[in-house]
């Protein structure tokens, strides 16, 4: 089994994330690895051109980060998280999933499935966009509502 350095946890504030953060902290004290929360702000309205999202609202954005930097903390506070990194992105959830991870050469990151299925499974899912982007190892801990 590979012992990770360095985990990523894509965090997206769901009432059922409990159970990724769990899977998540349980591989971190295992491996001793770092880890690193990361919130993407996918802002509404937004037009994709590339990598670069243009906002139709520019003071949107802003308020939108603020308040993921605040639940990132709450989130790292309830769950007695010392040793870690909290990170909050703008953009398209999988991509940017996948840049932080080659920059801060992480060797697993962590999403959470929803199990969709038909129609949203056919357009794709986050979890399934990094799977097939990502560097390093992706684990999907599959929700259970």
């Amino acid at each position: 089994m590979t012992n990770y350095k360095h985990i990523l946890l894509a965090v997206d504030f769901s009432d059922d994330f409990d159970q990724v953060i769990s899977k998540a902290l349980k591989l971190q004290q295992q491996n001793q690895s770092k880890l690193t929360l990361v919130h993407i702000v996918e802002l509404p309205g937004a037009t994709y051109t590339g990598e670069i999202p243009l906002p139709e609202n520019f003071n949107l954005d802003q308020q939108m980060e603020d308040q993921a930097k605040e639940r990132l903390s709450n989130l790292a506070n309830q769950h007695q998280l010392s040793d870690h990194r909290e990170l909050v992105e703008i953009g398209a959830p999988k991509r940017e999933l996948v840049r932080i991870a080659e920059e801060q050469d992480v060797d697993l990151i962590i999403v959470g499935s929803h199990g969709r299925h038909g129609l949203q499974l056919l357009l794709g899912s986050t979890a399934n966009g990094v799977l097939h982007l990502a560097p390093c190892d992706v684990l999907a801990v599959r929700v259970i509502s």
